[in-house]
């Protein structure tokens, strides 16, 4: 379930902070009209760019309804009505918590009276009257806005009917289908279906079958349904692959005489060993003042992916590419993505570059953006370029050595200023032919990865400053950045609290690179410890989420006061935009129409949530899969979660995370203290918390529910 804080107020100028501190000027005189002077100067704030901010928030206070405008440029607090709107987030139970953004807690909503709303459905609820103090409790009236156009499920066949039972543990209902509605589904197929109409009266939505998948447990079957699951197409439409393949292959002397050329020049690329689509590539080369030229290069694929073709549509609509465990589901058809804009070694390839001079400190003291055309002399794996590294021989291991020494030294530089390590390592699976885990390890950051990251960081940095720091006597245009607000002081004091129970400290009451410092001094002190992976987890929770915005604020995680995403457009919607709101601007354009960009930045934020959503479950299902064939065995695993049902904890040996329920623990009865983040026992006094190293046994594995139960062991056996 949901539970979302309020925000305190204080003096953050940022982001949602900045909403908070101008929304409540309002509510602490709610009759009262204020102009955006009136409010600066209630906030203290005198500087152009603050002040803009406010304009910006008022704007969209009153899109978002909680404002009115009486008078041009005069704005008063909404008179609040007993009905909201807001998305509803069901429970296994079949209540709801509906989140609504103008109010400061979720609304909880009893089974009775969601009616039949579903998860993730935009609603309108009446609000109850409740005594102060109490939650909000409300009933939903009316469904604005459906969160889902399919369903995926198994089919449970009767005489002359079925029913399409979820996948979703927190989809209430099974959808009836009648049995010409089937499509030719076998009872027990895993199948995707729509409702297709919920009579009055009727306890279940009536629905029929759109695709059938196959078996359940079948590797394809299964990977399939995570993605309809968040309805993420599983072909590209038709129009959209006719456009692919008549993309032409080969490039014209007239379009390479428009573009600055590097193929001369020393470039290659560094990628994972399974990747086929090469979006970028570095390019060195030692000038006469003896600095540096690096170039970051870009696949064009603004050049190939034009706007209002099926190509664009479709890209649009996908907005990423989706990385599950074992395959890639592209956001560009494999034309485009694998070979055309791919910057495959020894093939000329069109690219937008971002190309710097650096002094041997890594100082940036010349830029260039621009179209070019490039020739990569080698693909590089990581492991490849790791192995250059670590010993100085191979093919261009001068030049990689000496990028990788800019790099370090632009490393050092960013973290000076304020930018925080977080080094998450990613779980990773070793595969036999059927796709069935064999292995689990997990995959973490070398030099080479960082090699390429902070040169990415570089090029997308400074191609945020070039369009979006003010110019003199110059309006700042239209431009997607890539956002990332400050952290809630009330989370920070909830994390503080937290790892003061292992002995840690973090100075939560400070702002910007005193507590970008803090931060990265505990994230090296939990380094190696036990409860490493739980303090990193909620250190990232305790952080805003990044997301995509015509709205710069900057990026509180990296230290930096413009950022975007320029280096990925094959997998990437929003660099697409920036490519081609660079390319526009580069020749003098006018400013973009920002309420069309920011329309997709919304969107593309929203299907990059997803796609990772659809990547975590990928990496659960084959974590069941793998430890299904383990039941009986015995680990050492870290607690990490604690609920009022159980405790979750992570095996240290392969990373897979499991419950322990309270009732499978007999030694004792267990009570969970929230506050405490952990459970005790009422008799023995026994405690168990996050971050508490134990020993478990596998109990059972469901894997339809992507679920695994351990119990305690209490024991030395191993």
């Amino acid at each position: 379930m949901s539970k979302k804080k309020q925000k305190k107020g204080g003096k953050s100028k940022k982001g949602s902070a900045l909403l908070t501190n101008v929304l409540d000027v309002f509510r602490s005189d709610p009759r009262r009209i204020y102009n955006y002077k009136q409010i600066a100067k209630k906030l203290g704030i005198s500087n152009a760019h603050d002040r803009k901010g406010i304009i910006n928030g008022l704007l969209k206070l009153k899109a978002d309804g909680l404002l009115t405008e009486p008078e041009r440029g005069k704005y008063r607090l909404k008179a609040q009505s007993s009905y909201v709107v807001g998305v509803v987030d069901m429970t296994s139970m079949g209540s709801a918590y509906v989140i609504c953004p103008e109010l400061d807690e979720d609304v909880y909503v009893a089974p009775r009276y969601v009616r039949k709303a579903l998860n993730g459905d935009k609603v309108r609820i009446h609000l109850h009257a409740s005594k102060k103090g109490q939650r909000l409790i409300g009933e939903i009236v009316e469904v604005l806005e459906r969160a889902h156009k399919q369903y995926i499920g198994t089919i449970q066949i009767h005489q002359k009917f079925g029913f399409l039972v979820p996948d979703d543990s927190k989809m209430p209902v099974d959808l009836y289908i009648p049995f010409e509605s089937l499509n030719s589904a076998k009872d027990g197929e895993k199948v995707i279906g729509r409702i297709t109409d919920w009579p009055s009266g009727a306890t279940n939505p009536f629905g029929e079958v759109t695709e059938v998948l196959g078996w359940p447990g079948d590797n394809d079957v299964e990977m399939h349904s995570i993605l309809a699951g968040f309805d993420f197409p599983l072909s590209f439409h038709q129009a959209t692959e006719r456009e692919a393949e008549n993309i032409p292959t080969e490039i014209t002397e007239e379009e390479i005489i428009k573009r600055r050329d590097f193929r001369k020049i020393t470039t290659f690329t560094i990628d994972p060993v399974d990747a086929k689509d090469f979006d970028d590539a570095l390019s060195i080369k030692k000038l006469d003042n003896g600095n540096w030229e690096v170039g970051v290069h870009i696949a064009d694929v603004s050049h190939y992916v034009k706007p209002g073709t099926a190509l664009d549509d479709e890209a649009i609509e996908r907005a990423t590419s989706v990385y599950l465990v074992d395959r890639v589901i592209p956001m560009l058809p494999e034309k485009l993505s694998n070979m055309v804009c791919s910057l495959r070694p020894n093939e000329e390839k069109l690219c937008f570059s971002a190309v710097f001079e650096l002094t041997e400190e890594a100082n940036v003291v010349d830029q260039w953006f621009g179209r070019t055309i490039i020739n990569s002399d080698r693909r590089f794996t990581y492991e490849e370029a790791q192995q250059a590294i670590e010993t100085g021989e191979g093919d261009f291991a001068e030049e990689v050595l000496i990028l990788d020494g800019l790099a370090k030294k632009l490393r050092k530089e960013r973290f000076k200023n304020g930018s925080i390590a977080f080094e998450k390592g990613e779980v990773r699976f070793q595969l036999d032919e059927k796709g069935h885990p064999i292995g689990v390890y997990f995959k973490e950051m070398k030099d080479s990865n960082y090699l390429i990251e902070d040169f990415m960081l570089l090029a997308n940095r400074k191609v945020a400053e070039f369009i979006g720091r003010p110019k003199p006597n110059e309006k700042v245009k239209t431009f997607v950045y890539r956002i990332h607000d400050d952290p809630s002081p009330d989370k920070l004091q909830s994390f503080k609290g937290f790892i003061k129970k292992f002995g840690y400290d973090l100075k939560a009451g400070a702002k910007g690179q005193e507590l970008a410092n803090s931060m990265n001094q505990l994230l090296k002190d939990v380094k190696g410890k036990g409860e490493q992976n739980v303090i990193e987890q909620l250190a990232i929770r305790a952080m805003a989420k990044a997301v995509y915005s015509t709205d710069n604020i900057g990026h509180y995680g990296l230290g930096f006061d413009y950022y975007t995403h320029f280096t990925s457009p094959i997998r990437r919607y929003p660099d697409v935009m920036v490519h081609r709101l660079l390319a526009h601007y580069l020749a003098g354009g006018p400013s973009a129409n920002q309420e069309e960009y920011e329309e997709l930045c919304e969107h593309s934020s929203d299907m990059e949530r997803k796609a990772t959503e659809a990547e975590r479950a990928s990496i659960k299902y084959k974590q069941t899969q793998f430890m299904q064939d383990r039941i009986g065995n015995v680990y050492k695993g870290v607690i990490s979660g604690v609920t009022e049902w159980g405790i979750y904890v992570e095996l240290l040996e392969n990373h897979c995370e499991g419950m322990i329920r309270l009732k499978d623990i007999d030694d004792d009865f267990y009570v969970f203290d929230e506050d405490q983040f952990c459970i005790y026992g009422q008799i023995s006094g026994v405690k168990y918390q996050l971050g508490d190293e134990v020993t478990v046994r596998v109990k059972a594995v469901n894997l339809a529910k992507k679920q695994i139960d351990f119990t305690m062991e209490f024991g030395d056996e191993e």
